[in-house]
């Protein structure tokens, strides 16, 4: 079992928050006093006592199911971030169906699997929080075809669930990200060139977001007092999804 001080404190399951906007959004939480506990495969470089890490490839469909069945024994986990993602970059034509799946496997079922296993506990207690990170590239973006229509799929799979959960009091809503100063988007994005520049004059605000404001949205989602706010898509995009920016 949870030591009593972990069990004293809310649990909250987050995959991939080892790094980039899980970490950020793992690090909020736990500052609001909740126990998180982390699937992602690999560690977190540093860990709070507040923290359950669980190595996990949420890929693999036995590996995942095994360590939710290990973590809903030890925790009692009425809140949900699916945050884990990966992107395969290319065209249509260059799109092969093993990457789709592998994107696919990653962004949408390990997020179906996750609330299939948690559902009897926030039953159980009739509440319940779920946030599912999408992606503003769900609205469409070159070269991101696996990745842009999983992110979409999450989108469906956010209102269809809501209206299937809400009468167990839990609540199911979606976060899109745009570009975020993640390290992952500043390798790919070098600041000052070209096509970084080209990012940042599509944002209205002027600038790249910050892990720290998706967190922000993502926390307020899952507080209790959330509770009339259910199948709803918040974009954390500084207004790229408004309309072009003249």
């Amino acid at each position: 079992m949870g030591s009593q001080s972990q069990i004293a404190r809310e649990c909250v399951l987050i995959t991939g928050a080892s790094r980039g906007i899980g970490r950020a959004i793992s690090e909020r939480l736990i500052a609001d006093g909740m126990h998180v506990v982390n699937f992602d495969k690999i560690a977190p470089k540093e860990s709070s006592t507040h923290e359950s890490f669980y190595e996990v490839d949420v890929s693999n469909e036995t590996e995942l199911r095994s360590a939710l069945l290990e973590a809903t024994l030890k925790y009692p986990i009425t809140r949900l971030v699916n945050n884990a993602g990966i992107v395969r970059p290319a065209t249509i034509e260059k799109t092969s169906i093993e990457d789709f799946y592998a994107v696919m496997n990653v962004n949408v079922s390990a997020a179906i699997i996750c609330v299939q296993e948690l559902l009897p506990t926030m039953k159980a207690a009739h509440f319940g929080r779920i946030v599912n990170i999408s992606s503003r590239a769900a609205l469409g973006k070159e070269e991101r075809i696996a990745y842009a229509t999983s992110k979409a799929g999450l989108l469906g799979f956010t209102r269809t669930l809501a209206l299937e959960l809400a009468a167990n009091g839990i609540t199911v809503n979606a976060i899109g990200p745009g570009p975020i100063a993640t390290k992952l988007f500043q390798s790919a994005n070098p600041p000052g060139s070209p096509a970084t520049q080209r990012i940042l004059d599509s944002v209205p605000l002027g600038r790249i977001g910050q892990p720290e404001e998706v967190a922000h949205i993502v926390a307020s989602l899952l507080d209790q007092r959330a509770g009339f706010t259910t199948g709803q898509v918040v974009y954390v995009c500084g207004g790229m999804t408004v309309g072009l920016h003249q």
